[in-house]
């Protein structure tokens, strides 16, 4: 069974940094793109990061330059470093792995349960 746990969320000021962490279970971690996403109220799950399993990472134009993403592949855990937080930052963030079912690429999602980051001005 896969499993999704995230932690790290909290309150902070504009200028601030957060670690997001995500634990992952019931997968082949070092195999597995990992992801990060976050939904603001009243506003579509947009990706935030991605990382692959051979660390290669991506990121939304919003957040390049303030958020790191990276792994561990011994935890099975993968990290969302935010530094220089914006309002527009606040939202629940999601850990995302995308799981294969069959040769033609078909994937079921998997979701954390969410962490909240709320950044006050």
């Amino acid at each position: 069974q896969v499993q999704l746990v995230e932690s790290g969320g909290g309150l902070v000021q504009a200028g601030g940094s957060l670690r997001l962490t995500c634990a992952a279970s019931g997968i082949t971690f070092s195999s597995n793109p990992m992801r990060w996403y976050r939904q603001a109220p009243g506003k579509q799950r947009e990706l935030v990061a991605g990382i692959s399993s051979t660390s290669n990472t991506n990121y939304a134009d919003s957040v390049k330059g303030r958020f790191t993403v990276s792994r561990d592949e011994v935890k099975n855990t993968v990290y969302l470093l935010m530094n220089s937080l914006k309002p527009e930052d606040t939202g629940v963030y999601y850990c995302n792995v995308k799981r294969i079912i069959n040769v033609e690429g078909a994937f079921v999602d998997y979701w954390g349960q969410g962490t909240q980051v709320t950044v006050s001005s």
